[in-house]
């Protein structure tokens, strides 16, 4: 066996920030912390190179010299701990509000995972997403004025539309923000969502009146289109999940706050 230096692209802070984390998990659900097979760094660095590079299990687990069922351990117990940092919607509308945000961009996006056999009621593959032909879970992001990420939805299986996603855990969260001056923008995916939630307007030959509006929301979007990318393209393991779909939700949670903690200061 060969040994080499590597270096984990992801900013220091970060790590002594989840390592607090879960140093103060472990003290206050551990028995005996310090009977712990790592150290919560060695823990901490573990996920972190999961979620940046979705680095395969048996190999985190002999770098960090524990075994293969401790490693999946560490791995989800970290992903919680993580995850629980996540913030609320309501915060983050409340902080746009403060802050004089105009608008807000709502989207959604497949975050891909193995296959699941899991069967609706009326007999298809739940988590199959026939818009993106891959299985995953459809979640939904919501995104400042700047485009950058500022919430993600719980998980909804792949086959589950945008509009029926947002009405389960967004819009009714939306609608008070808009009656108090912050208005959202979607894509044609979500016609129907109710007052607030601004639309582009479908059909060919449209007025002058409706190209002109479409167009507005199209370039008060363009940042937002690439929040999604920047989720993905930072956090490797989003790529694919390859732990259970219905893991989804904690793991995009967590994905998100760790793009918080990187997040530039300018």
């Amino acid at each position: 066996m060969i040994t080499y230096r590597a270096t984990l692209d992801v900013p220091e802070q970060t790590v002594v920030c989840v390592s607090r984390w879960l140093a103060a998990h472990r003290k206050a659900h551990d028995a005996r912390p310090w009977q712990r097979a790592a150290t919560p760094f060695t823990q901490a660095v573990l996920v972190l190179r999961w979620f940046k590079d979705g680095t395969d299990l048996p190999v985190l687990a002999r770098d960090a010299n524990v075994s293969i069922a401790t490693a999946y351990r560490y791995l989800h117990e970290a992903i919680d701990v993580i995850a629980a940092h996540a913030p609320d919607l309501h915060d983050v509308l409340a902080r746009g509000l403060r802050a004089g945000w105009e608008f807000v961009c709502l989207d959604g996006t497949l975050i891909p995972t193995v296959r699941c056999s899991m069967k609706s009621e009326a007999g298809h593959d739940l988590w199959y997403s026939g818009k993106h032909h891959r299985h995953g879970g459809n979640v939904q992001v919501l995104t400042g004025p700047d485009g950058y990420p500022e919430w993600v939805s719980p998980a909804e299986p792949g086959s589950t539309h945008d509009i029926t996603a947002a009405r389960e855990h967004v819009l009714p969260a939306l609608y008070p923000a808009a009656a108090a001056g912050l208005k959202t923008l979607t894509d044609k995916g979500y016609v129907g969502a109710g007052i607030g939630i601004l639309v582009p307007t479908k059909g060919s030959n449209l007025a002058p009146d409706d190209r002109a509006r479409n167009m507005m929301i199209s370039a008060l979007r363009a940042p937002a289109e690439s929040a999604n990318a920047l989720l993905k393209r930072t956090w490797k393991t989003l790529e694919r999940i390859t732990l259970d779909p219905n893991r989804v939700t904690q793991i995009i949670a967590a994905a998100l706050v760790l793009l918080h903690l990187q997040r530039p200061t300018r």
